[in-house]
């Protein structure tokens, strides 16, 4: 038992001694920093790799979503589009609460 407890003791001394080092304090663990950046980035890169084998949207599925690639919209059209707009005659509608029960939200 006493055995033991020199072992322990000494190497609490050790540690204390090492931990009292600017290189020990500063260096280990940016060095800690630098090798689990690499493992996680490493992870995170992966998931790249993951989704380029996935294919797009055909241009029929597309079609049947709403989704038209043929149109070209120019920034000309979208400003027409904007100045039909009538933003001088509008009505602030409150947005449901999600506490509130169904039958106030219809109200």
């Amino acid at each position: 038992m006493q055995e033991l407890n020199a072992r322990l003791g000494s190497m609490y001394n050790n540690l204390s001694s090492l931990s009292k080092r600017k290189s020990f304090k500063y260096g280990l663990p940016f060095i800690l920093f630098i090798v689990g950046g690499s493992f996680g980035l490493r992870e995170w890169t992966q998931i790249r790799y993951q989704f380029s084998k996935v294919k797009g949207v055909s241009k029929e599925e597309a079609a049947k979503m709403g989704l038209n690639k043929d149109k070209n919209v120019t920034l000309e059209q979208t400003y027409d589009e904007i100045q039909k707009l009538d933003i001088d005659n509008w009505e602030n509608k409150r947005g449901p609460r999600p506490w509130e029960a169904v039958e106030e939200k219809k109200k």
